[in-house]
C-alpha cells in the first residue's frame, strides 16, 4: 500500500525538525553583544569608571534599557550617559538633542554630543570623570545614519582624551552581505559621511569600529568590541528575535532600514521622501507628479521590488498639508533587492517623467552620493546602469579594505 500525501509530508517535516532548529531555538544562540558582556559578569568593564554613547535602542530582549540594567547592577560603575542625535531617551526629532540634564530614572548626568568632535568632544569625556566609553547604538547600515559618524566621533575624541574605548555590537538590519553603492570622496566629507565608505557598507557597528581604527583615526584608540553571537551575515533583523526599537523618528520598522540607504537620497532633491507620513522613506512623491512615475520605474524590472502609483498628504517637511502624487516602494523579495541601484533608477525615472524636477540647491545630493558624479551624470542623461557602473572601481577597492575588518564570515 502506498503512503498517503499527508504521511509522506508528516514524515518530512519531522525529518527536517530534526536535522535543523526551530527559528525560536535559533534566537535562544543569538546574543547582543550586550548580552555577551552581561554574560561575562561586565569582565571588559571590571575596575572602570564607565560611560555610555546610547539611545533608545540599547536595549535588551526584553525590552529594558541597558543603562537601566546597568545601573541597577553593583558590577558596574556607570557614572555617565552620552547622548546623539535625537537624544539619549529619544525625545528630538531629525536635526536636534537633548542637550546636558541628569536622567529622571537613574540620576546619571547625560552629556550632549551631537555636532561635538575633536577636543570639545575630548573634554566633554574629560569632565564625565570616566575611564572607558562604551557605545552601544542600532545602526541601520548606510553611510549617511550619522550614528556611524557618532561612534567614529567618539572613538577620535576618546584618543584625545586618554580613554579606553569598547564598542557592543548589534546586528545590521539588512544583513551584511556585501558593501553597495558610490564611495565617498574625501572633499565631500560632512557629518552624514566623515570617512570613504560606500553608501551600503553591509558593516556592523563593531566592524567599522575595527575599520576606523585602522584605516582613518589619526592615531588608534585602545578599543576593544564585544561581538555577537550567532548572527549570520545574511540574516535581517527579524532573524535577531529583538525587538525593534526606532533609531530614529523617521524610521519606525525595519522595511523603512531596507530601503533607506537607496531612497534616502530623494532627501537631496525637491520631492518629498514621506517624512510626515506613516511610511517615510516608503513614499516619494511632489505635486504635479502622476502614475508615469510609477510605470516608469517598473518599466525596468528591478530586482526584488514594485513600485504603486500613491498619493499622500505629509504632515510635516516637504509640502506639509498638501497632497502630493508619486510612488509607493514595496519590496517583495528583500534578498534580490538592491536599494542603491533602486535609488538611482527612481531618480533616473523621476527627472524623466516630471517636468518639475530639481535638486536642492546646495546640492546635498553631493553629500549623500560622497561626489558630484551622480548628479552630474543624471543631469547628463545617463541611465541608471550607466550611473551605477560609474562607482565600481571605488567600490571594489573599499569591498577589499573591508574584508580586513569582518569578525562575521
Amino acid at each position: 500500500m502506498r503512503p498517503s500525501r499527508r504521511t509522506l509530508l508528516t514524515a518530512a517535516t519531522a525529518a527536517a525538525a530534526s536535522l535543523t532548529p526551530t527559528t525560536a531555538e535559533a534566537r535562544r544562540h543569538r546574543r547582543t553583544g550586550f548580552e555577551n558582556l552581561a554574560a561575562s559578569g561586565y569582565e571588559p568593564l571590571r575596575g572602570q569608571r564607565i560611560g555610555i554613547v546610547t539611545n533608545p535602542t540599547g536595549i535588551t530582549r526584553d525590552a529594558r534599557h541597558i543603562v537601566d540594567v546597568m545601573h541597577a547592577d553593583t558590577r558596574v560603575d556607570l557614572r555617565a550617559v552620552f547622548g546623539p542625535e535625537h537624544g539619549f531617551r529619544g525625545t528630538a526629532q531629525a536635526g536636534g538633542s537633548e542637550g546636558r540634564h541628569d536622567d529622571p530614572a537613574t540620576g546619571l548626568p547625560v552629556y550632549d554630543t551631537y555636532l561635538k568632535s575633536g577636543r570639545p568632544l575630548a573634554d566633554v569625556f574629560t569632565a564625565s570623570g570616566v575611564d572607558t566609553v562604551v557605545f552601544d547604538i542600532q545602526d541601520v547600515g548606510a553611510r549617511f545614519y550619522t550614528y556611524i559618524w557618532t561612534l567614529y566621533d567618539c572613538m577620535e575624541a576618546a584618543r584625545l582624551a586618554g580613554k579606553r574605548f569598547v564598542v557592543l555590537d548589534r546586528p545590521n538590519p539588512v544583513t551584511g552581505r556585501a558593501a553597495l553603492g558610490p564611495v565617498l570622496h574625501k572633499e565631500f566629507a560632512t557629518f552624514v559621511g566623515r570617512q570613504p565608505i560606500a553608501q551600503a557598507h553591509g558593516m556592523t557597528v563593531a566592524e567599522l569600529a575595527r575599520l576606523f581604527n585602522g584605516e582613518f583615526l589619526t592615531e588608534p584608540v585602545p578599543l576593544e568590541t564585544v561581538p555577537m553571537s550567532g548572527w549570520k551575515r545574511s540574516d535581517f533583523y527579524d532573524a535577531s528575535g529583538l525587538p525593534w526599537v526606532p533609531p530614529s523618528p523617521n524610521m519606525p520598522t525595519p522595511e523603512t532600514a531596507l530601503v533607506y540607504s537607496g531612497t534616502c537620497l530623494f532627501e537631496g532633491t525637491n520631492l518629498s521622501e514621506g517624512r510626515g507620513t506613516t511610511r517615510p522613506f516608503e513614499l516619494l512623491g511632489a505635486e504635479g507628479v502622476d502614475r508615469r512615475w510609477a510605470a516608469a520605474a517598473n518599466e525596468l524590472a528591478l530586482p526584488g521590488v514594485r513600485f504603486r502609483e500613491a498619493y499622500f498628504a505629509p504632515t510635516f517637511s516637504k509640502f506639509q498639508g498638501k497632497t502630493v502624487g508619486g510612488v509607493q516602494v514595496h519590496v517583495h523579495d528583500r534578498a534580490a533587492f538592491d536599494p542603491v541601484r533602486t535609488g538611482i533608477a527612481l531618480l533616473v525615472t523621476a527627472k524623466r517623467v516630471w517636468s518639475g524636477f530639481a535638486w536642492r540647491p546646495d546640492n546635498w545630493i553631493d553629500k549623500l552620493t560622497g561626489s558630484a558624479r551622480v548628479r552630474t551624470m543624471i543631469d547628463a542623461g545617463a541611465d541608471t546602469d550607466e550611473v551605477v557602473a560609474g562607482w565600481q572601481e571605488d567600490l571594489a577597492a573599499f569591498r577589499r579594505m573591508r574584508r580586513k575588518y569582518l569578525h562575521y564570515r
